[in-house]
């Protein structure tokens, strides 16, 4: 009823903090270009962008809204946070990390909208 929507996301990087993050990303990532179709039918939503290849034809915007630190840090947090919030795995090199965010989707919109990628 907020605005927001709660999903899991995975993130593979070098330790914790690059998984972490590189989940956060693929949350916010998934919202905008993807939308949710996984889970209850009632809880599916519809991507932000609909239009064919929004990412390749404002890529020096999303660049730099998903850079490390980025903008996209803004819509999504752990609010939800619960005992099994967080799933580790690990093989040699890697770590991989799921973790339940919640992401802004109505200020997510409205900074798209204003920002002028969302028409």
């Amino acid at each position: 009823m907020d605005g927001s929507y709660t999903l899991r996301a995975w993130g593979i990087g070098r330790n914790q903090v690059d998984a972490l993050a590189q989940a956060r990303k693929n949350a916010v990532r998934d919202v905008i270009f993807k939308g949710i179709s996984k889970g209850k039918s009632e809880c599916e939503i519809r991507p932000i962008l609909l239009e064919v290849n929004a990412e390749e034809k404002y890529r020096t915007y999303f660049n730099r809204f998903f850079a490390d630190g980025g903008e996209f840090e803004n819509y999504v947090n752990y609010k939800d946070k619960r005992v099994s919030t967080f799933h580790r795995e690990r093989t040699e090199d890697e770590i991989k990390y799921g973790v339940t965010v919640r992401v802004l989707y109505g200020q997510l919109t409205d900074k798209l909208r204003a920002d002028g990628i969302l028409k």
